[in-house]
């Protein structure tokens, strides 16, 4: 029988009373235990406190309430009231470290070949050409694949709807000697592409000079294409991990020194599905119905972005957006990551939640409409300096501070929790002369704001910053001169 639907909220009492009698449903449930807990953040007798930091001499990773330090060796994770240590790998060599790491979450809807395949696992890529599949609880080694002794690979990056990730190698540079001598390099870099769930090769694709999948950016254009054709197309074998492949003599697939065979080999030129000149070579997909964000590549559009239909290219009514600011630091804008289809549009003294109007079968062009807005409260007197001539004269000038002056309150960045559905917008203030930091809590269906959490330490702007709002806990990563520092803030009741 279906679970009674009721209007009034449900408390934690009642949740639980329900549970030991058997009504429960895991979506339900915990759809109920982040209203609960969304409703506990915001009451007044909630305070975040700053209950942990700690210091280290290389960059500090954050992912999914986990802190990596030491380049991924140690781990520390933030699901308790502080932080503690899940584990310590042993010291690696310069040639075992790692270079790159992505955090992978298994789904709950399929049925996978080994118990470790249901679980979350760290891939990390090392020096020298080991992609490792680790616990992060533990970090057991659940898989290790060699990938390459002829290519330097370097970086991952996920393909997430496609349930599927990369390994980027290192980028080919024709050196002076062998441009002197007449040799051309056309091999530009390798891709090597998994799929995950479990663990499984597509295969090695070379991109070269020859080809025809490199962008140029001498003229600033981006180029998409199907990879679903190219491997239609050009797959020369297909392989598999621990398997024998006849690219490799007869050798094992993924086993050193023989690592894995390019197996893609693009001959002719595929079809380009989407072209577009812009700035940066930047450019967003995304929206309903689908459009994308991108700069046209002259110095007049500086600073404006252009939101446009996939379909047909059109811009949509309003869709030049332009903050005109005058900072150091420019807007961004991105697809809002709640798949709503809005768009967010940061700039120091405003942010703006667009959203796209539009029919997929309608002749008439989309339109972009401005959701909602969150605005700073400014000192808007203008500056002045009084300088004195040789001859004695005064002279005022008089000038406008920049819109990310550190000593007015500036937004800075935007991090949505989707599991409470909040903005926490972060915004700086150095009016008192140093530097101080707050997050504000947004309501993210209205931007009403909530509540604002001040953090204890300063922030320097001259240096770099990351903040993960993460349920009850706030993570507040900060680089000063060689050394970064990690702080967390917990979710506890006010001591008042």
């Amino acid at each position: 029988m279906a679970q009674y639907q009721r209007k009034r909220p449900v408390n934690t009492t009642d949740l639980l009373s329900r549970r030991s009698r058997g009504i429960r449903d895991a979506g339900t449930i915990t759809r109920h235990n982040m209203k609960l807990l969304r409703a506990i953040l915001l009451q007044d007798n909630r305070v975040f406190i700053k209950v942990w930091s700690k210091t280290s001499k290389s960059t500090i990773m954050y992912e999914n309430g986990k802190i990596y330090f030491e380049n991924y060796q140690n781990c520390y994770s933030c699901v308790h009231s502080q932080p503690h240590i899940l584990y310590k790998l042993p010291k690696k060599s310069k040639l075992e470290k790692f270079e790159d790491a992505l955090l992978c979450q298994s789904p709950l809807d399929k049925t996978l070949p080994s118990l470790s395949d249901h679980k979350p696992s760290l891939l990390a890529l090392t020096a020298n050409n080991w992609l490792y599949r680790l616990s992060p609880e533990t970090g057991e080694e659940l898989q290790r694949v060699y990938l390459s002794s002829k290519h330097k690979f370097r970086y991952l990056s996920w393909d997430v709807s496609q349930e599927m990730f990369y390994v980027k190698s290192v980028q080919n540079k024709e050196m002076s000697l062998e441009r002197q001598a007449g040799i051309t390099q056309n091999v530009v870099m390798h891709l090597a592409i998994f799929h995950v769930f479990p663990l499984k090769i597509v295969g090695i694709l070379e991109i070269s000079k020859k080809g025809v999948l490199v962008v140029s950016h001498s003229n600033k254009s981006v180029k998409l294409y199907s990879f679903e054709h190219i491997l239609k197309k050009h797959l020369t074998e297909k392989i598999t991990l621990g398997k024998q492949s006849s690219l490799l003599g007869g050798k094992t697939v993924g086993e050193a020194p023989f690592g894995i065979p390019v197996n893609i080999q693009i001959t002719d030129c595929p079809p380009v599905l989407f072209e577009m000149s812009c700035s940066n070579n930047a450019i967003q997909i995304g929206g309903y119905p689908w459009h994308y964000i991108y700069t046209p590549p002259h110095k007049r559009h500086n600073g404006t972005h252009h939101i446009c239909s996939l379909k047909d290219s059109s811009l949509a009514t309003n869709g030049i957006q332009n903050m005109n600011c005058c900072s150091l630091e420019r807007d961004g804008i991105f697809f809002h990551p709640d798949d709503s289809g809005r768009i967010i549009h940061l700039g120091p003294t405003n942010i703006n939640v667009l959203k796209i109007l539009g029919e997929l079968n309608s002749g008439l062009p989309s339109k972009v409409n401005i959701d909602f807005s969150m605005e700073t409260h400014r000192n808007n007197r203008s500056t002045s300096q009084v300088t004195v001539t040789s001859s004695g004269r005064t002279v005022k000038r008089r000038f406008q501070p920049l819109d990310d002056d550190p000593d007015q309150e500036t937004f800075r960045m935007v991090e949505y929790e989707d599991e409470l559905d909040l903005l926490a917008v972060v915004v700086t203030n150095g009016e008192e002369g140093e530097g101080r930091a707050s997050i504000r809590l947004h309501d993210n269906l209205s931007g009403k704001l909530l509540r604002t959490v001040d953090l204890d330490e300063p922030l320097d702007e001259t240096y770099r910053h990351e903040l993960f709002f993460d349920k009850d806990t706030i993570v507040h990563i900060a680089q000063k001169n060689t050394s970064f520092c990690c702080h967390v803030y917990k979710l506890q009741a006010s001591r008042r």
